[in-house]
Parts: C-alpha cells; sequence; structure tokens
C-alpha cells in the first residue's frame, strides 16, 4: 500500500511539473510581447480631430508597405492634407506640396496588376491611390470609411484601421466637396500633422 501511495505521489509531481501538452497554436505562438516581422504600426495625427491608428501588413504589400514607411520616417507626410474627401467611401491624402516633386511611383500591388493582395476594401482599410497607370502609386493614400468592394483587386490595401476610425468617419462628415469627386478646398482641407511609425 505504501509502495502504491509512493508511486500515486510520484506520478502527481510529474504531470504537475509537466502539464498537459501544448497545443499546436501554443507551441507555434510568438513569444509574449514580440511582434511578427510583417507588420508595422503607424500613427497619423490629424490637426483638430485626433489620431488614426493603423497596422500595415508587408505580407500582402511590400513594397507599399515599405514605401509608405520610408516616406513616414523622412517627416514627408507632416503638413500634407486630405484633399479629396467622400462621405460613405473614404478621405486621401498625401499629395506633394504644390510644386514639390511627387516621390518615386512603385509596383502597384493588387490582382488585376498580377500580384495576389488578400485584403479586401472594408471600413477602415488603408490604400493607395493611383492614376489609370496600375503602377503610378507613389505617395497618395486613402482610408476607407465604409466598405467599398468595388475597389477590391485593382488597388492595392495594405493595412486596417485599429484604433480612430470614427476620426476618419467625422472627417468625411464634416467635409464640403466642392464636385462630385470630392475634392476639398485649399483652406478647408484637413492637416496632417504628422504620420509616426511605432514599430
Amino acid at each position: 500500500m505504501k509502495k502504491l501511495i509512493g508511486l500515486l505521489f510520484v506520478c502527481s509531481l510529474l504531470l504537475g511539473a509537466c502539464g498537459a501538452p501544448a497545443s499546436p497554436s501554443q507551441s507555434a505562438a510568438a513569444p509574449s510581447g514580440t511582434l511578427p516581422a510583417h507588420l508595422h504600426h503607424v500613427e497619423i495625427s490629424i490637426k483638430d480631430y485626433g489620431v488614426i491608428k493603423l497596422e500595415l501588413d508587408s505580407s500582402a504589400a511590400p513594397l507599399t508597405v515599405d514605401n509608405f514607411l520610408k516616406l513616414a520616417r523622412q517627416g514627408f507626410y507632416s503638413g500634407l492634407t486630405f484633399h479629396r474627401i467622400m462621405d460613405g467611401f473614404m478621405i486621401q491624402g498625401g499629395a506633394p506640396k504644390s510644386g514639390s516633386p511627387a516621390p518615386d511611383t512603385i509596383k502597384g500591388e493588387f490582382a488585376s496588376n498580377g500580384v495576389k493582395n488578400p485584403i479586401l476594401h472594408k471600413a477602415g482599410v488603408i490604400s493607395m491611390a493611383r492614376a489609370k497607370n496600375p503602377d503610378s502609386a507613389s505617395s497618395q493614400f486613402f482610408i476607407t470609411v465604409a466598405a467599398a468592394p468595388h475597389l477590391d483587386g485593382d488597388y492595392a490595401a495594405f493595412g486596417h484601421v485599429t484604433e480612430g476610425l470614427e476620426v476618419a468617419q467625422k472627417i468625411a462628415k464634416d467635409a464640403k466637396p466642392i464636385d462630385n469627386n470630392g475634392t476639398i478646398l485649399p483652406n478647408q482641407q484637413p492637416v496632417i500633422e504628422s504620420v509616426t511609425v511605432i514599430d
């Protein structure tokens, strides 16, 4: 009897020390506090409105994310504006100041241009604006304030809002476009104070 009790005691100690086997998701998880290398976070501060926080995904659009981060780190976006705004659709900004050269263009990372990009244009998605040329995006971006599925596969979405979608939606509601294309008069364009790269 003593031997049986002793054996049970040893078994309980071993089970307590080892615990249950880790599930596949637990064993594959990144260590606490680390961020997957393909994810990056930025904060866009807009004068009189607040901050929009975003998570960018370079696994979906690596050239687009690298370009956006580079411009942000250079301070390129500071002082620029949201010049095209359509309530129920999106807010667009990042155009160079008048007379300033535009940054280099990048390849459009979307399906109709031969690039697999899984990000859909749901509310709160950040994507690149462009001209008809699929490889004409440079610095201009837009944030959707509502779902825009008609853009899927034709524009390079590269992240989503994690906090502050209501800020973008307020900007859209306050806007007074002068035409059906969402053009905002220069003195009414919300100002981007900064785009800060967090990680």
